[in-house]
């Protein structure tokens, strides 16, 4: 029978186990008892205080209430303005698309002309800044150029872009 017995307290395992387990107990022993005698006993904390009697928030519901409404209508605001961007960008009028499919196969990062002409339309950085645009036209979002060449197109028509708006 290989149970566990008090001559043997280890069934049989090899000598270099129970080795390595006395060592183990030891030095857990050795480093953790003089550790919790330097901590010593550990302090109850601190009951919490109670709040002031004048401190104590009434909450009015119907402030709450109306709140709640003030949030809910301003993400219904900016539900609407993201979907009018939405259509907007979406209602890329024809031409112009042909136009952007012919300056950049409608890749709104491509740059051509040595680094001259920028994004979908191929815009200059000077054409950009005067439709309000700024930064990089390639590194701006294809809605934002969409938007930048219809402001474009309406307002100096499409000699812009004289080889593609033919």
């Amino acid at each position: 029978m290989t149970g566990l017995t008090l001559e043997r307290p280890f069934g049989g395992h090899p000598t270099w186990m129970r080795k390595l387990t006395f060592l183990f107990a030891m030095i857990l022993t050795s480093t953790t008892a003089p550790a919790l005698a330097a901590v010593g006993p550990v302090p109850e904390p601190d009951p919490a205080p109670a709040p002031a009697p004048d401190a104590v928030e009434t909450a009015d519901p119907l402030e709450d209430r109306e709140a709640l409404v003030r949030g809910f209508e301003r993400t219904e605001e900016r539900q609407e303005d993201a979907a009018a961007k939405r259509r907007a960008a979406a209602a890329v009028p024809p031409h112009l698309q042909a136009i952007a499919q012919c300056e950049s196969g409608g890749d709104p990062t491509a740059i051509g002309g040595g680094g001259q002409f920028r994004g979908k339309y191929q815009f200059t950085y000077a054409t950009w800044a005067a439709v309000g645009g700024s930064g990089d036209p390639a590194q701006a979002p294809e809605a934002e150029q969409d938007r930048r060449a219809v402001t474009l197109y309406e307002t100096s028509g499409p000699g812009q872009w004289p080889v593609c708006s033919q």
